[in-house]
């Protein structure tokens, strides 16, 4: 990450705990390719669970691709959770894809870098229907082996999920497993984009 990047990032995010709780809604852009925006505490956790998770997002436009660095906090110390892109913010989520993983340090913050298309033009399609690899045909959500056919569908949310259902039980939250990682066994969702609606989140406002 470039320097001017983590100062902005550092400053963004000690702002942030001055304050209390991050804006509801986006800043205004940083520049003419630059966007920052929040992701907020997934409200459907039990209460009293979590309650300072939050996230600050920058995504950094360089032409043909766009850089996407998010800084989480309040969260569990050294855990891992894995970080997606999806359609809506809260459940059912709709479409989504594996963007990676972000792991916190002992004081619960971390900071990642994506490199890909964020941006209005972000979306998934699948023309036709095809065989699909079947690696993982174990556990509570076995490998589909083949796609549905579908239409250009824009994905403009994201959400972020614990890796490991025991990190969510030690933290208060429902054991609940869900596929939202490598493996298909994560737990629960902590943080997500509902802080915008439901139809267009963040990335429909990051022009490419």
């Amino acid at each position: 990450m470039k320097a001017s990047m983590k100062t902005l990032l550092a400053t963004a995010m000690t702002m942030a705990s001055l304050a209390g709780v991050l804006p509801a809604q986006p800043a205004p852009p940083l520049s003419n390719t630059e966007f920052a925006f929040n992701m907020v505490r997934n409200a459907a956790l039990p209460a009293g669970v979590l309650t300072q998770a939050k996230a600050l997002v920058i995504i950094k436009s360089i032409g043909d691709v766009e850089i996407m660095t998010v800084a989480v906090s309040g969260l569990p110390p050294n855990t891992d959770f894995d970080f997606f892109v999806i359609q809506v913010p809260t459940a059912p989520f709709g479409l989504a894809w594996y963007q990676g993983d972000v792991e916190t340090d002992a004081q619960g913050n971390g900071v990642q870098e994506f490199i890909g298309r964020f941006s209005d033009e972000t979306f998934i399609v699948a023309p036709g229907v095809a065989p699909a690899p079947d690696t993982m045909p174990q556990g509570p959500f076995p490998d589909a082996t083949q796609n549905p056919k579908t239409a250009p569908v824009q994905l403009y949310h994201l959400g972020m999920w614990f890796n490991d259902p025991k990190d969510a039980v030690k933290a208060g939250a429902p054991g609940t497993v869900t596929p939202f990682n490598g493996e298909h066994n994560a737990g629960v969702q902590v943080i997500n984009t509902s802080n915008f609606p439901a139809i267009l989140g963040p990335l429909f406002h990051v022009k490419s």
